[in-house]
């Protein structure tokens, strides 16, 4: 599968996600998110983690989420549904843990009142650090109307 992150005039961003299984789909523009998008941000962790049962385990499985748009108009399938049923859980806990390691990343606090119990130890976070510095050095230098095209299962 083949994720194109598209950056757009006025700090928005598109995705457009190639995939064997299932269609072929498109996020409209949306908020790129102050170093880069949220799901790029997904494919960095979920990659360094080694999870692939989350957000674009689950895409590339075929499973769809809110949002997206089919590419070419057509009938699809609920397949993208039974992706979610039986996954579910698991793309929930790729998103904690992903939003704990851009969290950490970011210098958000990690400790205090309201921030519950970390998901991720100290391994885990040294891996995802360098990741996310060199994704957002990747997206920084992405022109407006460029793309920076990440390869699940092979880019990291």
């Amino acid at each position: 599968m083949e994720m194109s992150f598209r950056k757009l005039p006025d700090n928005q961003h598109e995705i457009l996600v190639r995939r064997g299984k299932g269609p072929d789909v498109r996020l409209p523009a949306g908020p790129a998110g102050p170093s880069m998008p949220h799901d790029l941000v997904h494919a960095v962790v979920e990659t360094a983690l080694g999870i692939d049962d989350g957000f674009w385990g689950a895409t590339a499985r075929g499973a769809t989420f809110q949002g997206f748009e089919l590419v070419t108009p057509g009938r699809h399938r609920r397949s993208g549904m039974k992706v979610l049923r039986r996954r579910g859980d698991a793309v929930m806990d790729a998103e904690l843990r992903v939003n704990w390691a851009y969290r950490a990343w970011s210098g958000l606090p990690t400790e205090g009142r309201g921030v519950g119990r970390a998901p991720l130890d100290a391994e885990a976070l040294a891996r995802t650090g360098p990741r996310l510095d060199a994704a957002a050095q990747r997206w920084a230098a992405v022109p407006v109307g460029g793309e920076l095209v990440w390869r699940w299962g092979v880019d990291s």
